[in-house]
């Protein structure tokens, strides 16, 4: 149970990662995946790295620079522009609609305007998911200079979009519906330097 913890990455460039493990039983027409994370890095980071055999960037999270958020799906991106941040915990949750293309992201409880990307795309279920680093390989091929340095939490990755109050709800750490990966329950195995820690503050 990781409640009130944290993954602390502690090397920059770093060459840990953490393996994630989820049941997926068919492909995704829909997911949402949510993270807490807290560095003072201003090169490109990974934050969450979703890759199958035949897409490396199947779902992928990754803060280019400072004012950058950018969403992998199948391969394509999407950039989302923020304001640099105040040196402070930032809670982000990207979803995205088969059906439609449309994809949401929210950065600390607040939506941003809505992208659209890879309408009528299924994202595949044999997945090698990690946080820490970018797959460039199924289950590997790290560049550590997009490696992740810093404290992450609250890692969630649901197959359907949130609604609006939910989104809200996991940027508040109140209750959420039952997830793919959920912090509380998370299956997972560090490699390297990754400590778990008690949160510093809440």
């Amino acid at each position: 149970d990781l409640y009130r913890k944290v993954f602390v990455f502690r090397k920059d460039p770093s060459d840990a990662y953490v393996v994630l493990r989820a049941k997926l039983e068919q492909p995704l027409q829909n997911f949402t995946v949510c993270l807490r994370s807290y560095t003072d890095l201003t090169r490109p980071y990974s934050l969450f790295s979703y890759a199958t055999k035949v897409q490396d960037n199947e779902i992928l999270l990754f803060k280019p620079k400072p004012t950058e958020y950018r969403l992998y799906v199948g391969g394509k991106s999407v950039t989302f522009r923020v304001p640099e941040g105040r040196g402070d915990w930032e809670h982000v949750c990207a979803s995205w609609e088969s059906a439609t293309g449309i994809a949401e992201f929210w950065l600390n409880g607040k939506p941003w305007p809505r992208k659209g990307l890879q309408r009528g795309y299924a994202v595949g279920v044999e997945a090698a998911i990690m946080l820490g680093q970018e797959q460039d390989t199924f289950g590997g091929g790290f560049d550590a200079y997009n490696s992740f340095s810093g404290e992450l939490a609250d890692v969630y990755l649901w197959d359907v979009g949130l609604s609006p109050d939910k989104m809200r709800a996991a940027y508040q750490s109140l209750r959420l519906p039952p997830a793919i990966l959920a912090w509380k329950s998370l299956s997972y195995e560090v490699k390297g330097d990754v400590v778990v820690k008690p949160r510093l503050r809440e």
